[in-house]
Parts: structure tokens; C-alpha cells; sequence
């Protein structure tokens, strides 16, 4: 059963942007991470998120061992994420203020493996 008091906002390949009219807290739901914020928490991350220079993270940790480079600093300086280009870029996309609930997808977004047997 679905919760009355939660609304959809938006959903994306890997994520769901909801708002609980009862808690008025916003939540997004993206890979493996979950965020409840109020709005003028939510309102300060995405500022945050769109003043990330992509660019020079990728540059700067062009030799980095791992796959994602671009730090995403959250509360205190001893919990960082880090995501790769286009995670920030669907998630910028989850975060924004229209709804892709009817979006059709395109072959790039399936992620899909095909096994023949």
C-alpha cells in the first residue's frame, strides 16, 4: 500500500525524487543513497551540486585508481560520495523541477546484460 501522504516528483533510471506532505520532508532515492531533506536543505545541496566544476575533479583525479572522481562533500568533511559525469548529470536531471514520469527511454538507458542460453 502507497503511502497517502507521499507525492512523486520525479523519477530517473536510478532514482526517485518524492515529498511527504506529512514529515514536508523531500526525499531521493539515487543508486544506493537515500537523502531526507527539508527545503531549504535541499534547496542548499542542489545549488551545491550545480557549482561542482565536473571538469576539474576529472582532471585532478585523472589518475585515480577508481572510476568515479567527482566528490560530492555531505554534512561534515568525513562523509564524501563519489560519483562519475553522468551520475551527476541524472542526478541533477532527478532533482530538477519537471517530471519525466512519462519519459521514454532510450536504448542507453537500459542496462541490461543479454544471456543466451
Amino acid at each position: 500500500m502507497e503511502c497517502p501522504f507521499l507525492q512523486v516528483l520525479n523519477t530517473t533510471t536510478n532514482g526517485r525524487f518524492t515529498y511527504c506532505h506529512k514529515s514536508k520532508l523531500f526525499q531521493f532515492v539515487f543508486n544506493n543513497l537515500c537523502f531526507e531533506l527539508y527545503e531549504w536543505e535541499l534547496r542548499t545541496f542542489i545549488e551545491y551540486l550545480y557549482e561542482i566544476d565536473v571538469l576539474y575533479w576529472e582532471q585532478q583525479l585523472k589518475n585515480a585508481p577508481y572510476g568515479r572522481k567527482i566528490p560530492i562533500s555531505v554534512g561534515k568533511n568525513h562523509f564524501i560520495i563519489v560519483m562519475n559525469r553522468s551520475e551527476i548529470q541524472e542526478l541533477k536531471q532527478l532533482l530538477s523541477e519537471t517530471s519525466n514520469r512519462n519519459k521514454l527511454l532510450k536504448s542507453t538507458d537500459i542496462d541490461y546484460i543479454l544471456n543466451y542460453n
